[in-house]
């Protein structure tokens, strides 16, 4: 099976779990719950939820063990968008060639949608610890608490991401801006699956060097995509990060530098892996993925 063929296949995955977490809409808060899932199911490339899956499987092939995780992640990561997208903050009319949730509903639902999500993912975690073994537990919990902290981190990333809009940043406050808006949910990923699979210290300290890579390349092709993607591929407009003055790598490096930093980084990320052989052929390629990724 080819990594496309693979990909497909973990996001059907993810997306049937998905839909057993959508709640009902015959009900006083059915358009909210609308909302909730208008966002949850658009699509997207569901990455996180799928690195968590896949670095399981490194070490435990039963996977539903962290499915919750993964769900949850999902989640998180949803509400973001949903929030991302307001009129406070970047101001956006589409998210995966669809009217973003506040423009499909109202800025209200929206914002609620996205509390809902976040709430939610907390919900699937803790019904999940509480139906768990007393073996398990340890590891969960500190699962959970890595799970808050980079949640944590993801928000923090996004109020220095929006202060510092149209001013003058150093290069090591950019680099915090990556880390801790989309690097630490990626971190987050990564570690979970390596947890929850019961992986050693050693194993947990390469595959979180590879996780920090690929957030920062994450990070850093999005920034190139918004100064040179195609409007129509990436479902939503090109250049509103260079209209909104936001601090990014293009903006501080110029976009060849940029793009040999990415390429750099990932074949960095790539060199973590080479101890697990085979068993980590899809990490590898989700890191060319998204390095070499249209949208």
């Amino acid at each position: 099976m080819d990594f496309k063929e693979n990909l497909k296949k973990y996001q059907d995955i993810v997306n049937k779990n998905l839909e057993k977490h959508l709640r009902n809409k015959e009900c006083l808060e059915g358009v909210l719950n609308e909302s909730m899932e208008y966002s949850l199911m658009a699509g997207g490339k569901r990455l996180r939820p799928i690195l968590v899956i896949s670095t399981y499987e490194i070490f435990k092939q039963d996977i539903e063990k962290c499915m919750p995780y993964s769900v949850a992640i999902e989640m998180v990561h949803n509400f973001s968008l949903i929030h991302d997208d307001l009129p406070g903050i970047d101001n956006d009319d589409f998210r995966h060639g669809k009217l973003t949730n506040h423009k499909r509903f109202n800025e209200a639902t929206a914002i609620l949608a996205g509390d809902g999500l976040l709430n939610n993912a907390y919900i699937v975690i803790s019904n999940d610890l509480k139906q768990s073994q007393k073996e398990e537990l340890e590891r969960k919990i500190k699962v959970f608490n890595e799970f808050s902290l980079a949640v944590d981190r993801m928000i923090a990333g996004e109020y220095v991401d929006t202060e510092y809009e149209g001013k003058e940043i150093t290069k090591e406050d950019l680099e915090y801006i990556h880390k801790n808006k989309t690097g630490a949910l990626l971190k987050l990923c990564v570690r979970m699956g390596a947890i929850l699979a019961e992986a050693s210290d050693e194993d947990l300290e390469k595959l979180t060097s590879y996780a920090e890579k690929i957030g920062l390349a994450f990070q850093i092709k999005d920034d190139i995509l918004s100064e040179e993607g195609d409007e129509k591929v990436l479902g939503k407009p090109v250049g509103n990060d260079k209209a909104m003055e936001k601090c990014t790598y293009v903006s501080k490096y110029g976009l060849e530098e940029s793009k040999e930093i990415l390429e750099k980084i990932t074949k960095e990320a790539i060199e973590e892996l080479k101890s697990y052989g085979d068993k980590a052929e899809f990490l590898k390629e989700l890191a060319l993925y998204i390095k070499n990724r249209n949208k």
